[in-house]
């Protein structure tokens, strides 16, 4: 079950709106235990106003194509001619966890090239809030390791990436890796910029998701 919105009621002193869609795990009820939650960003080419456009590829493709994920997915599309906005992106969380009934103890994050950039972005501003990270082939942003120590992080990259260099992944990783940090770093040796496809599919990475839970208090 998908759900689409075109507005953001935000708190007073913010002026915050975006276009996301949700996607509903097959056995959702609103009452109960929480549900995952799994944040995706993408990346420049599904920028808009138009939420088809923006699940044309990667992982909104792959749940509308039939897959079915244990998460509520959500999927907010960044403006034209701008980038994700970790303010933005925040005060959407907070109204998808008052809106949906979220086990806020699971709550994952993930994005692809530009919104691989956002990814990293956001767990360095909210890592306290999130349960593990999948960033794919996002450029390179300088991340604090103090920020990740205790998030879960998986990158994919491929080598022979023509749009962003796999060194900009590789000096993150090193980064963080060399503070001690848990980062597992997969690499696709013939992939170009493409490097979410095959990892979107992937149910490893669900897996892997859910074996990582926020502790609460």
């Amino acid at each position: 079950m998908k759900q689409d919105d075109f507005g953001l009621d935000a708190q007073v002193t913010l002026d915050v709106s975006i276009p996301y869609r949700v996607y509903l795990p097959t056995d959702y009820d609103a009452s109960g235990d929480g549900y995952p939650m799994l944040y995706f960003l993408h990346g420049a080419g599904e920028r808009g106003n138009d939420l088809d456009w923006m699940a044309r590829i990667a992982l909104p493709k792959y749940i509308e194509d039939g897959a079915e994920l244990p998460f509520v997915t959500v999927c907010p599309q960044c403006p034209s001619d701008k980038r994700w906005d970790a303010l933005t992106l925040t005060t959407l969380l907070d109204k998808v966890v008052d809106d949906y009934n979220i086990d806020t103890s699971r709550i994952y994050l993930t994005g692809l090239s530009m919104g691989g950039w956002g990814t990293w972005d956001l767990a360095n501003r909210i890592s306290d809030r999130l349960a593990a990270a999948i960033p794919i082939c996002g450029p390179f942003l300088r991340v604090i390791p103090e920020h990740f120590k205790d998030l879960p992080v998986w990158c994919f990259h491929g080598v022979m990436d023509s749009v962003i260099p796999v060194a900009d992944s590789v000096r993150m990783v090193k980064s963080l890796r060399d503070a001690g940090c848990n980062v597992e770093f997969t690499t696709y040796a013939n992939a170009d910029h493409d490097s979410w496809t095959e990892t979107y599919q992937n149910p490893e990475i669900y897996d892997w998701l859910l074996s990582h839970r926020k502790a609460q208090g």
